[in-house]
């Protein structure tokens, strides 16, 4: 595993070994990336489930001014710090070992982040849960584009029923990227 492009281009990334995260390869990651590119110069990403946190150095590498990084397991939050420090991108960093609704809720009044990112472990609708909390979240709004890697098998019907739409999708052979952003309000007047 690699960073694809930017500023720590090229550099090898850590992996914590065995299958308790599951990096995003690095031809998935370039396809991901070259669908977002024009919007990541200056934006606030967060990364949850961030495993050896690929995903939010790899923005970091492309331009993004911030990341958070959000993972319970200590193996991989040392991994993380290890790949942060090796790039030379942690003084852009913010690295929080909690669950991720814990790390939401910490962080819940700041200011809406322009990407979220979200690669939970498959089949145990982690994906659901976080959304569930975003709908009403200030860290989501209605420019926030979420991100969510999960597997073919993934189904997201109920997305809008949380107030989301399915803004885009792309279909790997073994998994998937989903596209979401949170649906506009009507604003209706008294008149």
């Amino acid at each position: 595993m690699r960073v694809i492009a930017g500023k720590a281009r090229r550099l090898p990334l850590k992996t914590i070994p065995g299958t308790d995260t599951r990096p995003t390869t690095d031809r998935i990651k370039e396809t991901l990336f070259n669908m977002i590119q024009e919007d990541l110069e200056g934006c606030r990403f967060l990364d949850l489930f961030s495993g050896s946190g690929g995903i939010g150095i790899e923005a970091l590498s492309r331009g993004a001014k911030e990341a958070v990084f959000v993972e319970k397991n200590r193996k991989a939050i040392a991994c993380i710090t290890d790949n942060l420090k090796f790039t030379k991108l942690e003084k852009e960093a913010h690295v929080m070992c909690c669950d991720v609704v814990t790390a939401l809720r910490k962080m819940e009044g700041d200011a809406a982040f322009d990407f979220i990112f979200m690669d939970p472990p498959y089949e145990k609708q982690l994906e659901r849960q976080v959304l569930s909390y975003l709908k009403d979240s200030s860290l989501a709004d209605e420019t926030t584009r979420i991100i969510i890697e999960a597997s073919l098998e993934t189904a997201f019907d109920y997305v809008e029923i949380l107030g989301f739409e399915v803004a885009r999708e792309k279909k790997y052979k073994t998994n998937q990227h989903i596209f979401l952003r949170k649906r506009r309000q009507e604003k209706y007047s008294d008149q």
